[in-house]
């Protein structure tokens, strides 16, 4: 149970992470101010476990005792809700991908900056305790110049048919944006960007896999030009049985391999573990319960979620028209 109780309205309850973030909510014993879906039975479900009722859109941005918004409508719809959601001044909680292309991605941005609205997005890989003591030894130079980054984030999602039911729209990138790379690959994209720096320009390759969701790839593989000049390449599939290691980092003067421990190899080339990692940190939408809750926390920026947006874009232009895209050097 949280210290501070909140009171949430849902935007939009549409995402696969909708039932997971609300039993997290749940178990926080944070209110419900009220639940908006365009599908009134899908809206009616989540108000009867949430504890609430359904409302318009208009009365939660009227409603003065909400304290945070959380955004988990179908991508495609992402954009106009916030243009409504922001006049009610409050913090934002927007599933990822922030928009449903790069330039309503840019959009939300801007409408973000300009109200002064705080944010935050779905990324909690940016938490871990591995991934934290990464980038420790990153900035501590352990790895000397990086020349190769390699990131992978794969389930076998298409292969259960999780997408076959209810949450079939995030195989239909007429409503999501993306496939399966652009859902799970922009986590570990993220996290790239985030340890190694801006992206100056991508490409990349996809298929259809099992081809259970038609016009709609299931893994994929991207290559990454960094402005550092560190060479990166970022796998992402709903068709894999397994995904063992989430990074590797190559340099001049060590290498690091992440995935359920983290093993790091100095100039000897010899992998060891690291059994004393540095502590967790909130991320992803704990972080944002946790703003909320007046805790001290470090949230994404719009600039940084817009930038992510931007990169996979060109990496799926890359993949359709088989070229290397430039990424718009204002997000390096």
């Amino acid at each position: 149970m949280s210290e501070k109780s909140v009171h949430l309205a849902w935007v939009g309850t549409a995402h696969i992470h909708t039932p997971g973030f609300s039993n997290v909510v749940l178990k926080r014993k944070h209110t419900c101010a009220g639940v908006w879906d365009h599908d009134q039975a899908r809206a009616e479900k989540n108000a009867k476990n949430l504890g609430g009722e359904v409302k318009t859109v208009e009365a939660l941005v009227a409603d003065r005792s909400v304290d945070g918004y959380i955004v988990c409508s179908e991508t495609v719809h992402h954009l106009g809700l916030v243009e409504k959601l922001v006049k009610a001044g409050k913090p934002i909680f927007i599933e990822k991908p922030m928009g449903f292309n790069s330039s309503q991605s840019q959009a939300i941005y801007t409408l973000l900056e300009d109200n002064k609205i705080t944010f935050q997005t779905g990324y909690f890989s940016r938490g871990g305790a591995g991934v934290q003591t990464l980038k420790k030894k990153i900035e501590e130079d352990f790895f000397g110049k990086i020349t190769r980054v390699r990131a992978s984030n794969c389930h076998s999602g298409a292969i259960g048919g999780w997408f076959d039911g209810e949450w079939r729209w995030m195989a239909d990138r007429s409503q999501s944006g993306v496939g399966a790379y652009g859902d799970l690959g922009t986590h570990v994209l993220d996290l790239l960007i985030w340890l190694f720096g801006g992206v100056k320009a991508a490409t990349g390759a996809f298929d259809n896999g099992t081809a259970r969701y038609p016009g709609c790839e299931e893994t994929g593989e991207a290559i990454l030009k960094f402005a550092s000049g560190t060479i990166g390449t970022l796998a992402a599939a709903w068709d894999d049985v397994a995904d063992p290691y989430r990074i590797q980092v190559m340099g001049t003067k060590g290498h690091a391999l992440l995935g359920s421990d983290l093993m790091l190899a100095g100039a000897d080339g010899k992998l060891e573990k690291v059994d004393k990692l540095d502590e967790a940190q909130p991320a992803g939408f704990d972080a944002f319960l946790d703003h909320l809750e007046g805790k001290q926390v470090t949230l994404v920026t719009p600039k940084e979620a817009a930038q992510r947006d931007a990169v996979m874009e060109a990496i799926y232009q890359g993949a359709e028209f088989q070229t290397w895209v430039e990424v718009c050097s204002d997000w390096h």
